[in-house]
């Protein structure tokens, strides 16, 4: 039964990760979820708990890609694009900073998502029109929509799905992660910039000059007032998903009335196969988990929060993340630490399950989703150059940012 269930998820992640015949990542994972009920390896009310469980945060998830679509739709991320032309004023390595920032507040705001397929392709365009070499802003993309997750809970699904084992708010897991945020970021520029450090010596041979576009106020306000709802909301018990929904719907309505968009752009942006895909995913795990798998990581893991412990918990869920992708990962990791694990140990296996992605392509959906877009405008990605920017920034990474959050542990203990 250990082997049926560990051939599912690897046809489940096989399957997600090629993607053959452009077919959604659900086409797997729906059947194979099936398999594991009609076969017993999870009974039919641990399938509809897990379910259940899983339920608000795809729905949460769901609601974002929507906002995000919606705020792309009004103009924020072309405005977004003409300010990073306008401000690097020519100089690769100005852009490169700028596009750090950039990326780093777009996911921690709309998640990495909107990194990878909205910001992205505006950042590939900037640098074309500069003249600059697209490589160091394009990687800088998909290190930031990954490793600048961990500020906020919305950033990541990752984040979503562990909240409830902390036990934290809205703003006290900010207030835990903001400095471990600040450690990783800070990694990340310094290695990706000296990585590629020959592209952005590289003079522009474009034109910098751009015209301005306008600030979309009533999307940028909407957007600022649904996360500062998400702060409000969360000592109050309301659950994440309904702030989510209330900024969409809002949004939707004066974007559908203008004509900005579609309801069925809408409803594609909303990614229904790709949630089915979670919830499937969540049910295979939970069958894996069960016969063996769960058992065998719960031995890996510490139980205390000293430094060693924190920094073991996050390199055992990095390496995981590598093995079978950062969201299985973290359902096996939360499985195997048990109802009521210590803060300390869900924030360090975040740190693994987003940092450590960016070593290998595979490590997460989003990284795999960002090698298409860069595909589909021509940008290479050879595997060496990202095998050499993880190495760089990955270690580094883990370690300086489980560093400051056990000082942030000790200094609020």
């Amino acid at each position: 039964m250990t082997a049926l269930a560990v051939g599912l998820l690897a046809a489940v992640l096989v399957v997600a990760v090629t993607r053959p015949r452009g077919l959604p990542e659900a086409s797997a994972a729906v059947p194979a979820a099936l398999v594991v009920l009609v076969t017993g390896l999870l009974t039919t009310d641990a399938a509809w708990t897990e379910v259940r469980e899983l339920a608000p945060t795809v729905g949460f998830l769901a609601a974002v890609l929507v906002l995000a679509h919606l705020a792309d739709a009004e103009g924020v991320f072309h405005w977004a694009g003409s300010a990073l032309a306008r401000r690097s004023h020519g100089r690769p390595r100005r852009l490169f900073a700028l596009v750090v920032v950039a990326a780093a507040l777009t996911t921690a705001v709309l998640s990495l998502d909107a990194t990878v397929v909205l910001l992205t392709p505006v950042v590939l365009d900037t640098a074309r029109r500069l003249g600059a070499r697209p490589a160091p802003h394009a990687f800088a993309c998909a290190h930031l929509a990954n490793s600048a997750s961990l500020l906020l809970p919305v950033a990541n699904l990752t984040n979503l799905l562990a909240l409830q084992s902390t036990g934290l708010s809205f703003l006290g897991f900010a207030g835990l992660m903001a400095l471990p945020q600040l450690a990783v970021i800070a990694v990340e520029y310094v290695g990706l910039r000296w990585t590629f450090r020959t592209d952005l010596a590289t003079d522009p041979t474009g034109d910098p000059a751009d015209e301005e576009a306008h600030l979309p106020r009533f999307a940028v306000a909407v957007l600022a007032a649904t996360l500062a709802g998400f702060a409000v909301a969360s000592p109050l018990g309301v659950e994440p998903v309904w702030v989510a929904v209330a900024g969409a719907v809002v949004l939707a309505t004066r974007t559908l009335l203008t004509g900005h968009t579609r309801p069925r752009d809408v409803l594609a942006a909303a990614s229904p196969w790709f949630c089915l895909f979670v919830l499937a995913l969540g049910v295979v795990v939970a069958a894996v988990t069960q016969h063996g798998l769960g058992d065998l990581v719960a031995g890996l893991l510490p139980t205390g929060t000293s430094f060693v412990a924190l920094l073991t918990v996050a390199a055992l869920a990095a390496v995981l993340a590598n093995l079978v992708n950062n969201l299985p990962a973290t359902l096996v990791l939360l499985a195997a630490l048990g109802p009521t694990p210590p803060v300390g140990l869900v924030l360090a296996m975040l740190i693994g399950v987003n940092v450590g992605p960016n070593l290998t392509p595979v490590g997460s959906l989003a990284t795999l989703l960002w090698r298409r877009v860069l595909a589909a405008r021509g940008v290479p990605a050879p595997l060496r150059t990202y095998t050499l920017a993880g190495l760089v920034t990955v270690p580094a990474g883990v370690l300086s940012a489980t560093a400051a959050l056990w000082l942030v542990l000790a200094l609020t203990d």
